[in-house]
């Protein structure tokens, strides 16, 4: 899409949700774009989902979510805001991106295009609802919040992970480039998101719990810095990166907490000298001593229990965790994978978990596949053939939302499939160096992409086939 299609894009929606002056604020995730609107004309759902390019529409609250895909997202924000005469910012609140586009992104999805005429086939809208009003606990909310501090850095994971996917395939395949300079620089480019992982996670920690970002920032680069190695503590060597993100979280939480007690107590001509100071000081010390060794000791039991988990359980941890991912999406509780993701890949270089639970998303396909081929009603038909195609790339909301789960049995249906594509996966425990992909992109980024590519077919295959199997009751145009 060129620019003056964003702009057209972002023009339409204007029409529909303007003027500028009942623009109150104007943002974006990966996905979609996110209004705070003054007003809403009833029937303003309606006349979005008629515009093309739109691939529904959710309320949030008192926010406006658009859905458009990604990548479309941030342009017809950027062009959006310009009409409105507001300044774009980025949502904080994660999107399975970050699922992702993958199916952990479902616990923000919408309806589809298409599906304005809701009560056809399963007020999907209420179900929604519905769901994330029971998930607003304070625990899930606290690990909504978590995730929140990866979103920002998965743009740079997928771009390096597809970086080391490809170089990987280009190694086997052409054994002569690997001693080449431009191959060993591009792998330097696929692992600098890694490199830099603990500052990137410091500075967003540190501002999602309200200190200063670079103090968080600096923390992180105080425990992943590699004179550490040369520094002797009551006759222990330290270990530069121990306790990885966990370590980090730790510290950059301190940090924020001890921040913010320091400026009521600190007189206000002194804050800026020692408030900085202190904290970093203070965190510092703690880090060192006591949240380094705790965050290895808890990393260590991460990775070692993840690996454990599908090593010795192979197809049958597969099937369960590929089965139930979306029922987890379902409670809430998907959230505590990202720092899981995020620290697997800090040790290992992959993470084993997201091709099994992204085979969610392709059973989504197969059961779509099977409703629009068993399905006589036209608008439940078209619905499912504009929403497929980005669904094989990986972003599953439009399928979730507004077919397999308004329609029942097919949500079964696609379960199973991405048990079938889960056990594939776990089998020969494939790996992936990214987050924030999945379906069929992240083959380029995954350690055996002709296993994962069989994977996804199979999960596709498992919920065409049970959809067929179980039924459902095709809705009245």
């Amino acid at each position: 899409m060129k620019h003056d299609q964003y702009a057209a894009l972002a023009w339409a929606i204007f029409l529909c949700t303007g003027p500028a002056s009942n623009v109150r604020a104007v943002s974006h995730c990966m996905t979609r774009l996110r209004l705070h609107l003054a007003t809403q004309a009833p029937d303003l759902a309606a006349q979005l989902q008629h515009i093309a390019g739109v691939l529904g529409t959710n309320q949030s609250g008192d926010e406006l979510q658009i859905i458009l895909g990604p990548g479309r997202a941030a342009e017809v924000a950027a062009c959006y805001a310009a009409y409105a005469g507001q300044t774009v910012t980025t949502a904080a609140e994660p999107s399975p991106c970050t699922n992702t586009t993958s199916p952990e992104q479902a616990k923000n999805s919408t309806e589809t295009s298409g599906t304005a005429a809701r009560p056809a086939f399963g007020d999907g809208k209420a179900l929604h609802n519905a769901i994330r009003a029971r998930n607003a606990t304070p625990v899930k909310l606290f690990f909504r919040r978590i995730a929140s501090i990866f979103i920002p850095l998965i743009p740079g994971f997928i771009a390096c992970g597809l970086i080391s996917g490809l170089l990987n395939l280009a190694g086997k395949l052409a054994p002569l480039l690997v001693g080449t300079g431009i191959y060993q620089l591009l792998v330097v480019a696929g692992g600098c998101v890694f490199w830099g992982m603990n500052l990137f996670i410091g500075w967003n920690a540190a501002k999602e719990f309200g200190g200063t970002p670079i103090i968080g920032g600096a923390l992180g680069a105080l425990l992943t810095h590699p004179a550490l190695s040369g520094v002797v503590l009551n006759g222990m060597p330290l270990t530069p990166g121990r306790g990885g993100v966990i370590s980090v979280l730790l510290v950059a939480g301190l940090a924020a907490w001890l921040e913010k007690r320091l400026r009521r107590i600190i007189p206000e001509i002194f804050s800026l000298f020692l408030v900085p100071l202190c904290t970093l000081l203070l965190a510092g010390t703690a880090a060192i001593l006591v949240l380094q060794p705790l965050g290895g000791l808890v990393s260590d039991l991460i990775g070692q229990g993840a690996t454990a988990a599908i090593g010795r359980g192979g197809a049958i941890t597969g099937f369960i965790l590929g089965g139930t991912f979306l029922p987890m999406v379902m409670l809430g509780i998907h959230q505590t994978l990202t720092p899981i993701h995020a620290e697997l890949l800090n040790q290992y270089g992959v993470t084993i978990l997201l091709p099994v639970l992204a085979m969610a998303g392709a059973g989504q396909v197969g059961a779509s596949f099977a409703v629009w081929w068993r399905t006589h009603n036209a608008r439940l038909k078209k619905t499912v053939a504009s929403a497929l195609p980005v669904g094989i790339l990986g972003v599953g909301e439009p399928l979730i939302y507004g077919v397999t789960l308004p329609l029942g049995r097919p949500f079964i249906g696609a379960c199973i499939g991405g048990a079938c594509g889960g056990a594939v996966q776990a089998a020969f425990m494939v790996g992936a160096a990214t987050l924030g992909i999945s379906g069929l992109p992240l083959a380029a980024a995954t350690d055996n992409i002709a296993i994962y590519l069989l994977g996804l077919v199979t999960a596709y295959a498992g919920g065409f086939i049970a959809t067929c199997l179980l039924g459902f009751d095709d809705p009245e145009d």
